[in-house]
């Protein structure tokens, strides 16, 4: 089948792109990493001995950073519809985070266990259709939320990719109504012409 064009640019784009280089060279399995190492060199938010759960894994560069920056000190447990290889110090729960059997199996490894950090760069497939792909984008990051609310330590921390778009501020008011302090994040790794951005949730309100 042939590319379209739309399909030839982006593949160029993406051999050519600097962070893709970076990553490959130094040994990092996608650009993202480069998102999430930037957030934390400004927030610290990977700290020594934390449970940290990243949403939308695959194909496991945060949680390549996250388990890095923790050298051991800490667990990291990922989550994702799609396979991802194994990862040093990262245990892999392979499955639809939208469904409730898959929630349910991430909260037994939890073992009542709070958490320190939630990550969730979850997206849904690209239909092409903005209007659903934005209310699909939207949906993943409220079940992000939601269990973040459930499973946060009450000084821990809520970073989640967003669109901008329908429902952006309605999903904003809920992170400010859930935490004392939200902030947003445009890494230099995220592509300008991009519409994600990166929220912030510190400490959750009582």
């Amino acid at each position: 089948m042939n590319r379209s064009a739309s399909s030839n640019r982006w593949l160029r784009e993406h051999v050519s792109d600097a962070y893709v280089q970076r990553a490959r060279a130094e040994g990092y399995r996608s650009r993202a990493a480069y998102k999430l190492m930037a957030i934390d060199d400004t927030d610290h938010l990977l700290r020594s001995g934390d449970v940290i759960v990243d949403l939308g894994a695959s194909p496991g560069g945060w949680s390549q950073v996250a388990a890095r920056r923790l050298q051991g000190g800490g667990r990291v447990i990922a989550v994702d519809l799609l396979e991802m290889e194994p990862l040093r110090d990262v245990t892999f729960l392979q499955g639809d985070f939208r469904e409730p059997d898959v929630i349910g199996r991430l909260e037994t490894i939890l073992a009542g266990k709070k958490v320190g950090l939630v990550l969730s760069d979850m997206s849904p497939n690209i239909s092409g259709i903005a209007v659903c792909d934005q209310a699909r984008g939207m949906h993943l990051a409220e079940l992000g939320l939601e269990f973040a609310c459930k499973w946060l330590k009450p000084e821990g921390a809520f970073l989640v990719k967003v669109f901008q778009g329908h429902g952006f501020d309605d999903f904003l008011a809920a992170m400010r109504k859930a935490f004392k302090s939200v902030a947003s994040r445009k890494p230099d790794a995220s592509r300008d012409r991009s519409p994600e951005i990166y929220l912030l949730g510190k400490t959750l309100k009582t």
